[in-house]
């Protein structure tokens, strides 16, 4: 007769203790994992924006001419004596809608309390101008009512570079301090940069380490669109 011995598998207390080790493992890990998501969505949609805003400016060249005869420095809504955005009193969402919106995907617009307009387009992203003028614009790569939940309408020194993300548009002026935004189009915000990759970290009001943050776009920019491993910033969507 054939005796069979058969070994236990494992004790209950093994079991806890593995998946004591795997929680372990998995609260270290799912960190990590999700901040280099969100780095690959912030890459991906930033680098998907410049193209297609700047692919924007150049067929309203086509139609309009030169961008420089037809920009404007424009505000947005006037704000009413109990807080409220004016309507029809928006003249930087009507320049927009003549000269930028026709050849971009939008899916929806809306007004937000502080007088902007914002526009979100099909990937979740989201672009509005500032308070007072066209020159500078914010652009949420994902989620902007969680980013403005987290940090306010517009601009941020907490948000940016984390969740929003400084542009500029302003081809008119030769000054030095507008030199890389001159006869261009919608660049990551470079105004009054000296050229110095160091400065974009440290050094200026609008470093993206010791500053406000509005050069953080330019750090990524000029890594090939790629956040950058020494990124001061975490990101977050």
């Amino acid at each position: 007769m054939l005796r069979c011995c058969f070994k236990p598998a494992f004790t209950l207390a093994e079991v806890l203790i593995t998946l004591g080790i795997l929680g372990v493992v998995s609260a270290m890990t799912m960190p990590v994992l999700i901040q280099k998501h969100n780095r690959r969505v912030v890459e991906t949609r930033l680098k998907k924006f410049y193209s297609s805003i700047n692919q924007a400016i150049l067929m309203a060249e086509n139609d309009f001419g030169d961008k420089r005869d037809w920009y404007q420095d424009l505000k947005n809504s006037e704000i009413d004596g109990e807080g409220n955005p004016i309507e029809g009193t928006n003249e930087a969402e009507k320049w927009f809608n003549k000269y930028i919106a026709p050849y971009m995907v939008i899916i929806k617009k809306e007004t937000l309390s502080d007088g902007a307009f914002l526009v979100y387009f099909p990937d979740g992203s989201a672009l509005r101008p500032a308070t007072d003028f066209t020159r500078d614009w914010y652009f949420y790569p994902s989620n902007p009512k969680k980013c403005m939940d987290m940090y306010g309408i517009g601009y941020s020194p907490e948000g940016l570079g984390v969740c929003l993300f400084a542009f500029n548009f302003y081809p008119i002026s030769d000054s030095d301090t507008w030199k890389y935004h001159y006869n261009k189009g919608m660049e990551p915000y470079k105004c009054s940069w000296t050229g110095d990759k160091n400065q974009l970290y440290k050094g200026s009001a609008y470093s993206c380490d010791t500053g406000n943050g509005l050069y953080c776009t330019a750090i990524i920019q000029l890594n090939n669109w790629t956040i950058p491993d020494d990124y001061p910033r975490r990101i977050r969507n």
